[in-house]
This record gives structure tokens, sequence and C-alpha cells, in this order.
């Protein structure tokens, strides 16, 4: 606590109020918010002269200021607490960064209604159904309905372009609607077995495909009775594969686990009795906090960020019990106007689904544990290795890759202790150089990387470059030129590929003096050279693949007169890709949106001069 605060005389003037507080350090940041039932007395328990906590103690070092905010009850503290903290993202609070929304399964609205992956704002008109876990598993969900329902995955572009079936229809995953393969009523019907599927009524579906079935043989068209004996056929596996509970209906089951630091909070999502998927949470935790005071913030944070547009269940099973149990479901129906309950102690299918989210929780803390111990061993081994007399936190590698001198990009990406630091990753957009001068390319993105750096900024202990002694001299004089200013400068290390580019024959050289060395191929430290110069190169090669695409697609057009980016993005759309536009006639081009005949004639005469 600061000499500046005095904590008797703030005491003698809090309200024993429900309420939230907020506590400030000298420089006025927010350093942890909370909230209360009786704001003194929680408030006072942190200025006892004995406090049992290690990370309390740090925090009460900490305090230049105090704020509080009265409310009408504990609910409304609990909803402006998790407002706080989503603002204010303090250091001595546990921190969830759970920013992105959650993707559906979309069936639209249309004559031919078309399945889609959908994330954001559900502003189109249709059925919605999810969320899932992650963008994954709605694209696996949607490989699966294709072989189930023929039922179009196309865009609305692509559709109405069409004049013959795709390659779709002709494996059977579609019914060809754009082209009048099926008339209205059967196509609708898919769709409605589709919908029922979706939501869990595969029972139902597969009762009236079997009635369908029989209707078709006892007509003697044994034909579509096959269809419908494959599809039964395809569904029953399905279910079988999928089947978990009869009655569970839609719930979330969350496993916790909290061990050296880490917290992981495993979910499985479970909608009308199957398991949707599942997910890991790794919230940031201070030191010393107890587990159940991780799990309350994480419960907080997760159910109350309404930004992410889940559908909330009707019941969350939960491992450990924790403080405001009853508090957070007063505050989730306050906030969502939906009712649900939180239960820790359960039975049966409950308590199975339980232990398996228990064990995937364990399982990936462990799993973390081992790879920082990994981690750290081999950052150990390289300090023994190059004789560090300092201990080496923080490493970059650069990596410059391009075709031929096309679309060329450099990567940088870090490594700290705990292994790759993936939020620091930069790309660098390689202009104004000979096509193919790997040396100038080095130059402009080392340059720009620490173009203005100053003592306090993130310099690394270590700097690799993936290359040989040309682009070595050349990083080591623009750190050089960068560093001049200061007292600390990052070590340059080259690493060249070895003979027939072996991993494990490579050879390292200082940039400083130009030294070349080489470590065993079993070293921890070698591997963990070669990881971060393999993540450079794969960093770099993605960059550059999506901007050459990028490149390719957009160029041709870009250079006629008239064709704005939304003219091209319709042609690509309308016409299947950029090929398809240099192969379209004048007619052809003129049926895409916004195309007029006399721009239509000017694209077809660009694209052949």
């Amino acid at each position: 606590m600061t000499d500046s605060f005095n904590a008797t005389q703030f005491l003698k003037t809090v309200s024993s109020s429900a309420g939230v507080y907020r506590m400030y350090d000298a420089d006025g940041v927010v350093i942890y918010v909370g909230k209360a039932k009786d704001l003194k007395k929680r408030l006072s328990s942190y200025f006892r002269r004995n406090l049992p906590n290690v990370k309390t103690q740090a925090l009460v070092s900490h305090i230049a200021n105090i704020d509080v905010t009265l409310t009408p009850s504990e609910t409304d503290a609990l909803i402006l607490e998790n407002d706080y903290i989503k603002q204010y993202m303090p250091r001595y609070n546990v921190l969830l960064r759970d920013d992105k929304s959650y993707p559906y399964i979309f069936l639209s609205g249309h004559r031919h209604p078309r399945l889609a992956y959908h994330r954001g704002p559900q502003w189109e008109k249709g059925q919605y159904f999810g969320p899932y876990p992650n963008g994954g598993a709605v694209r696996e969900s949607l490989h699966l309905m294709q072989k189930l329902f023929p039922i179009r995955q196309c865009d609305d572009l692509y559709y109405k372009a069409r004049s013959r079936p795709c390659l779709q229809y002709q494996i059977a995953r579609c019914s060809a609607p754009c082209v009048g393969k099926v008339s209205d009523e059967d196509y609708a019907e898919q769709v409605k077995l589709a919908s029922l599927f979706l939501r869990g009524k595969d029972q139902q579906v597969i009762a009236t495909l079997v009635a369908k079935m029989e209707q078709a043989a006892m007509a003697l068209d044994y034909e579509e009775a096959a269809r419908y004996r494959d599809q039964i056929s395809a569904l029953r596996r399905v279910a079988e594969q999928q089947e978990v509970s009869s009655d569970s209906g839609d719930m979330d089951v969350i496993g916790a686990y909290y061990a050296s630091g880490i917290a992981c909070f495993h979910l499985l999502f479970i909608r009308s009795g199957k398991i949707f998927g599942s997910r890991s949470y790794y919230p940031s935790v201070p030191d010393e906090t107890e587990v159940s005071e991780v799990l309350r913030a994480f419960m907080l944070q997760f159910y109350l960020n309404l930004d992410s547009q889940r559908t909330l269940p009707r019941e969350i099973v939960v491992s450990h019990e924790f403080d405001d149990i009853h508090e957070l479901e007063d505050a989730i129906a306050q906030a969502s106007n939906k009712r649900l309950l939180i239960k820790t102690k359960v039975r049966s299918e409950r308590a199975s689904f339980l232990r398996i989210a228990d064990a995937n929780a364990k399982n990936a803390v462990e799993t973390r544990l081992s790879h920082q111990n990994t981690v750290e061993e081999r950052f150990l081994l390289l300090e023994e290795a190059l004789e560090q007399s300092q201990a080496i936190n923080r490493m970059e590698c650069f990596d410059i890759s391009h075709t031929m001198g096309e679309s060329t990009v450099a990567s940088c990406v870090v490594f700290n202790r705990e292994g790759p630091a993936k939020g620091e990753y930069r790309r660098y957009n390689i202009n104004g150089i000979t096509p193919g001068d790997d040396y100038a390319a080095m130059k402009q993105a080392i340059g720009r990387r620490f173009d203005k750096i100053e003592a306090d900024g993130k310099i690394p202990d270590i700097l690799f470059i993936d290359g040989g002694m040309g682009q070595l001299r050349i990083a080591q004089k623009v750190v050089n030129e960068k560093f001049a200013h200061l007292d600390v400068a990052p070590t340059l290390i080259g690493v060249a590929k070895g003979e027939g580019r072996k991993p494990g024959l490579e050879t390292l050289i200082y940039g400083e003096n130009e030294v070349a060395f080489s470590l065993p191929a079993d070293s921890g430290a070698l591997h963990l050279i070669q990881h971060i110069r393999d993540e450079s190169h794969r960093f770099a090669i993605t960059g550059h693949r999506n901007k050459r695409q990028k490149t390719r697609n957009t160029s041709t057009l870009e250079s006629i007169p008239g064709v704005g980016p939304k003219r091209r993005k319709a042609l690509l759309q309308y016409l299947g890709g950029l090929q398809q536009v240099k192969g379209a006639s004048v007619a052809q081009l003129s049926k895409v949106p916004g195309i007029s005949l006399e721009m239509a004639q000017t694209i077809h005469d660009a694209l052949r001069g």
C-alpha cells in the first residue's frame, strides 16, 4: 500500500451497501475490480494486519486509491463487476480473453435454401443452428450434412449463374435445384429433414424416410426406394456415432483443472442431447490465486459476455463449487432474459460428461506444463551452448519468401521462455526493391522492425537470420545503425542450411565476428533453433502465398478502367474465378450484376489485349 493512501480514513466513509470497488495504483491504473454484498466489510478485510494470501499482500502493497460504486443488489453488482473487468483488464483479476463470436450453421430462407457457415450478427432471415465451439466443428458438420441431404451449399451468385449442374450433383451431394433437377416440393422436404436432423430429431427423420421408402416400393419405383434406403443407412450410422443421451437437452459441461499457475476450463457443448464439440479456455491467472476464485471469474466473464452471441443452454454443469453461484444465475437471467441452472453435484449421464470434461482439462494443463518444461530446458541448453552470461528471454527470427521475385514477404517470429509468442508475429510486405534481391528485402524488413527503437522497447536477446553470410552481414549492418544510440543490442546469429539442406547439419554464424560453429544434431539447443527457424519459414511462406494469390486474382482486373473492387468481386464470384472471367464471352460478362454491355465489351477486350 502506498504511503499516500490512508486506509483508516477511507474505511470510515465506505457504505455497507452492495456494490463494486476499483483499486488503483500510483499511476492511476486500475489493478483490481471486485464486488461485495457489504462493501465496508469486504474492503476492511484487505487492510488487516495478517493477510493470509500472498496475492492479496502484493495487491494491497500497490493500492493508491479506491473507488466504489453502489448498486441496488448483489446481482447488479455482479453485472457491473464484469463490465469493469472487460473495460480495465486489471492485472490482479483473473482475465478470460474470449472476444471471438461463435460460429453457426445457417439454413437460409430462400426458395431453394442453402446450408452455410455463419459467424457474426444474425441479420439474414433463416434458421441458425449452434453455437459450435469453433469453425472446424461447423465445417465438419457441413461436410457430413452434404453426405446426408442433397442441399446446396454454394453462395447465391454461383447458384444464380448456373446453366448446368456442377460437380456436387454428379457425386450426389446436391440435387441441383439451380437447373431444375429436383422439384420444389422434394427439395423442401429434404430441407425440412435437414432442419430436424440439426435439431437432434434423428429418429423422426429416419421414420419419415422409412415411410417414403415403403411408399416408393409399393409404387414399384425401386430406384427411388433404393435412394431412400441408402439415405436411411447413412443416417443410422451417423446417429449411432453421435448418440449421447435421449434426455440431456441443452447444457454446457465444464471441467476445471488448475496447477502451477495454469488454469484450463474444458467445455463440452451439448445441444439436443449431442456433443456439438468441445473447447479449452486458458484464462490469465495472477500468482497465488485460489481455484474457487479462478472458476468464479471464468464463469462470470464467459457467461456474461453477451457480445459473443452464444445461445445459452438450459443448464451448466461445473466440476467445482464457487462463490456467488445463485447470484450468477440471477445476473445471467437479468442480462439475457433466459433462466438457467448451475449444477455442481450430478449423477448418471451428467456425471459421465463431467468426468470427460475434467479428464480433458487435466490433460491440457499437464501437456502445457510438459511443453513449458521442455522449452525451458532447451533455453537453458541454448544459453550454455552460446555461453550467455544473462538469461535469454526473447528470441526473434527473420525469413524472406517469394516466387521468382514475385510477392516478396518477410516474416518475424518471436519465442519466449514459454515457446512461440504468436501474438507478436509480424509480416512485412516488401516493396521498392529489385525482384529476387533477398539482401535488399532483409535490409528493409529489419530496418522497419527496429525503426525508432528505444531502450524500453521490445529488444530480442538473440536475433536469428534464416540465411547465409550475405544476409547476416546486411542484418548486422542495419542493427548496428539502428542501435548506435543505445547501450544494448541483440546478438545476431545466422542459420545457414547444411549439406543437402538436411536438418541437423546447419551452420551457425555469429553476426558480429562472423565466427561459424555448429551444434550436435541431437542437441536440445539446436532443436530450439530449428523450431524458431522452421516457424519463421512457415509464417513467411503462408504470407507470401496469400499475397501472391490475391495479386494474381485481382491485378489483371485492376488494370481495367471502371472496374473497381465491387465489380471485381461480382465478376469473380458470379463466374467462379479469374480464369472463368478471362474465358467468358461478352454476353456472359454482361449477365454479371453491375456490368453493362458496354463495360462487358471493355473487359473482354482488355483481357484479350
